[in-house]
């Protein structure tokens, strides 16, 4: 087994996970198979816990693994599926040290960070890394791993302990270290200043560790005196600086890695030139590049309350850009906070009010993503009952089912004290309720989570027909509550279909309104499963519908299939839905990125983000 080594220093987000993602593309584009591995230095076991807000999102992986959103960059570029033990905590170390304690696994020894705590990193590390994630047998040819932080976190110190440990272990030709550093630029001088790198290189070689690649983020490419300097402070060959300058969408980052032979250098350290080929490219190179081109726009109007900080749903905007780009348009993300559409904020701050409601009114489709707590609630009620009245597409993520089915119960049904028993636990019409085999005492790890199946209950639905007519999808969960089942027949009788149920029949996964030209709502999290060659097909019927060519990736009239659990089939055309064919059938798709700005939009094209 080889090994890539990703550290980061002088800041945090320099995008480590972006550089080691884009490390395994290059490499499995040498012909080499890769697997990763995201080192958190928190003492949280896994990031379920952990607040949006200040850590992001939590990434749900197929086994039921709450991880840090890293491990969904490493499945979105590198198509694999990880598990649980893919994602390293400082937690779940000292946890199985412990438990090792009291078991008498160390009796008669004192138990201490050197080196029971490092020799457990290290046996981790060795353990995951054999684990074949990409659907093949017997294990990969290069693990790559990040270390979270910034050298010089005392968080991280026992990870560096242990890393310098392994890198001697193996030895030369097995372990290849990549450090991601700042090369600022200060605005007075005009001059891209070398010294916050030289510091975070003397640090790390200070523990025990020496970088055999610099990564070099930027605003602007190096100039050669700067990579000169670093060459002789840092102790790094001048072949083997790459920079990791600012680009027009993320997916020209392996590109620049490859351009400027990244990949050699890397190859070169692991002693596998042998049995690489020269990276091939040539799709990736064109979804850079057709992204680059988009023109038309879509709006989708993100209706929650984590839209401050677009990490909170990082997946969700990931699987909106797949599809956008799938469709041929460019994603226009308002960003609405569901807290001002509610009546109390009409009175307190109208001008949010105004906005939020017109950000509303002039997008093409509605999304409302998952969540906890009660705040906003009301708002997304008033965004879903919206989406519903004015024919506007609609797709309703885990609580944003949950809330669709409360503001149905409410206008449609007139059970005006319809509610879920998580906002109002005495509800007198529970239309939502707190699934059984859930804890009410223990938080991490307790929710209905991991790849659960859905049954389709009819095959004339929009879903159904959007997965390709199959009988079954598996898709992943995470959610504590679940739609009333003794209610499901009195909301059917109004109008209201449930197509996809689990393997009971008892637990609702789907529900659409047939009369609807795009209103759906699903239990699960289906923007964990898409990829830049192959959206998430309810994403892909978002936008679709949004953009005015659901036809387009739904069965045609001769019943041939637009759009399937695998790829789109459809023959490219100049404004539909559809993607360029490759030479061995699977349909050719392109990816996006973007930044939200200050104004909440979030604006793609050609030149980047506006306003």
């Amino acid at each position: 087994m080889k090994y890539v080594l990703v550290t980061g220093g002088v800041v945090s987000g320099l995008g480590k996970g972006v550089t080691a993602s884009s490390i395994g593309v290059v490499l499995k584009a040498c012909g080499l198979r890769v697997t990763s591995i995201k080192i958190d230095p928190y003492l949280n076991t896994d990031a379920g816990t952990m607040s949006p807000f200040e850590h992001g999102e939590v990434f749900v992986l197929d086994d039921g693994g709450e991880v840090d959103l890293d491990l969904g960059n490493y499945e979105r570029f590198l198509d694999l599926k990880l598990t649980r033990d893919n994602n390293i905590t400082t937690g779940k170390i000292y946890q199985s040290v412990i438990n090792k304690e009291r078991k008498g696994d160390y009796l008669g020894k004192t138990v201490q960070v050197v080196p029971h705590i490092t020799d457990a990193i290290q046996e981790w590390i060795e353990r995951v890394a054999m684990i074949p994630v990409d659907g093949l047998e017997g294990p990969a040819d290069v693990c790559v791993i990040e270390l979270g932080g910034t050298i010089g976190d005392i968080e991280s110190m026992p990870f560096i302990e242990a890393l310098g440990q392994f890198s001697y272990r193996v030895g030369p030709g097995n372990f290849c270290l990549v450090h991601v550093s700042l090369v600022p630029v200060l605005n007075v001088v005009g001059e891209q200043k070398t010294k916050p790198t030289q510091h975070s290189v003397r640090g790390l070689r200070g523990l025990g560790l020496t970088p055999n690649i610099l990564a070099c983020r930027s605003a602007k490419v190096l100039n050669d005196n700067v990579k000169q300097k670093l060459s002789q402070f840092c102790h790094v060959p001048v072949a083997n600086i790459v920079t990791l300058h600012d680009v027009s969408n993320i997916w020209h980052i392996p590109l620049l890695l490859r351009d400027q032979k990244a990949h050699v250098a890397i190859l070169k350290t692991l002693d596998l030139q042998s049995v690489a080929r020269e990276p091939m490219l040539e799709e990736w190179t064109e979804r850079a590049q057709i992204f680059d081109t988009l023109q038309n726009p879509v709006r989708i109007a993100m209706v929650g309350k984590y839209t401050g900080l677009s990490d909170s749903y990082l997946s969700v905007l990931k699987a909106l850009l797949h599809a956008s780009v799938a469709c041929r348009r460019k994603l226009v993300v308002d960003w609405v906070a569901s807290t001002d559409l509610e009546e109390t904020t009409a009175i307190e701050a109208p001008e949010a009010y105004e906005k939020a409601w017109g950000l509303l009114r002039g997008a093409d489709g509605v999304l409302v993503p998952g969540g906890f707590g009660d705040r906003g609630v009301q708002g997304k009620i008033l965004a879903a009952k919206y989406a519903r009245e004015n024919n506007v597409p609609y797709l309703g993520i885990c609580l944003g089912m949950q809330i669709a089915v409360i503001e149905f119960a409410r206008s449609v049904m007139n059970l005006m004290e319809a509610n879920s028993t998580e906002f109002e636990p005495d509800t007198k019409t529970p239309c939502v309720i707190f699934m059984p085999e859930g804890s009410k005492t223990h938080m991490g790890a307790t929710m209905r989570l991991g790849s659960r199946r859905t049954y389709f209950t009819t095959a004339d639905c929009k879903s159904a027909k959007l997965y390709g007519n199959v009988n079954h999808v598996d898709e992943r969960h995470r959610h504590r509550y679940e739609v009333n089942p003794d209610m499901v027949s009195q909301f059917e009788r109004a109008g209201l279909q449930f197509v996809g149920r689990d393997e009971t029949g008892k637990r609702m996964e789907i529900i659409e309104l047939p009369s609807h030209p795009f209103f759906v709502g699903v239990q699960f999290h289906p923007e964990f499963k898409s990829r830049p060659a192959k959206p998430s097909v309810l994403f892909l019927g978002l936008v679709a519908a949004a953009s005015k060519q659901l036809d387009t990736v739904l069965p045609n009239a001769n019943g041939n299939h637009v759009a399937n659990n695998n790829h789109i089939t459809r023959q490219h055309s100049a404004n539909g839905c559809a993607m360029k064919p490759l030479q061995n059938g699977h349909a050719k798709k392109i990816i996006s990125n973007g930044v939200a700005n200050g104004n909440g939009k979030y604006y793609m094209n050609g030149n980047g983000v506006h306003n």
